[in-house]
């Protein structure tokens, strides 16, 4: 029986994974979940545009990210800016093949006591934003051949919060949003999968820490890895789901979460 070598092996692995050539755009990429995501796409050898509001906070990610990397600004709730943000990403590098979805935001306090106004908000930028900016991607991807997208959702796509209700919502209506575009361009060589952070320490998590008493405390009980998340810790999913390596996969969610919802 013929067999490969070790080095074989290897070398197709680190084929498998390598986004060399590859043009990849993180919303929201300058801090916190989306910056570790950026810098293991970075890592793995794509150019990586960071597309945010926050110029100053881009700067400062684009030199940790070095390389081919851009910022765009851009306002994920305007849904002129997500259109002319990936036409000007496109622009810039001559192809888009990686779309991360991550730009979001949160409003925590009972949910009697939202506006409508505060519900829109949360929904605008977690859900409807994503949703232009994938379909503003599409027939670039189409055209191209195929492509990845990539939303981030949360571990409140699976659990109610009390505190959160427009985030769980909008996080909830993602996963069928992220299944719902993986089947309809599936035809068209394009994988649309969902990850759902658990608790990873950001400026977000630190706010919901001050805001949200004993929230430490109950999160490090549950969580059978015992620590909170380090944005790098979604780096090598990010990775993973944005390679070859993911070519069958489509329409999944999968959380990175320490093991926070395994338990039930």
């Amino acid at each position: 029986m013929w067999r490969r070598s070790p080095g074989c092996c290897r070398r197709l692995l680190m084929t498998m994974f390598d986004l060399t050539g590859r043009v990849a755009i993180v919303t929201g990429g300058n801090g916190g979940i989306g910056l570790g995501m950026a810098k293991g796409l970075a890592a793995a050898g794509a150019s990586v545009v960071v597309a945010c509001r926050n110029a100053t906070k881009a700067e400062a990610a684009l030199a940790e990210l070095g390389g081919n990397s851009h910022f765009i600004a851009f306002d994920v709730a305007d849904e002129n800016s997500c259109r002319t943000m990936i036409r000007r990403a496109s622009d810039r590098f001559g192809r888009l093949d990686i779309l991360v979805n991550n730009a979001g935001t949160s409003i925590r306090k009972p949910p009697e006591s939202y506006t409508a106004a505060e519900w829109h908000a949360v929904l605008d930028t977690n859900l409807t934003g994503a949703f232009v900016c994938s379909q503003a991607a599409h027939p670039i991807m189409k055209e191209e051949g195929g492509g990845k997208i990539i939303n981030i959702g949360s571990m409140f796509a699976l659990f109610g919060s009390g505190y959160a209700a427009p985030y769980a919502a909008s996080k909830g209506a993602l996963v069928q949003l992220t299944k719902s575009l993986a089947v309809a361009w599936a035809g068209d060589n394009i994988q649309v999968n969902a990850i759902l952070p658990g608790w990873i320490d950001t400026e977000l998590t630190r706010d919901a820490r001050r805001q949200v008493v004993g929230l430490h405390e109950r999160v490090l009980a549950r969580t059978p890895i015992g620590r909170w998340g380090a944005p790098e810790d979604l780096s090598g999913i990010a990775v993973f789901l944005a390679s070859a390596a993911s070519d069958f996969i489509t329409g999944a969610a999968v959380p990175v979460d320490g093991g926070y919802s395994a338990m039930g």
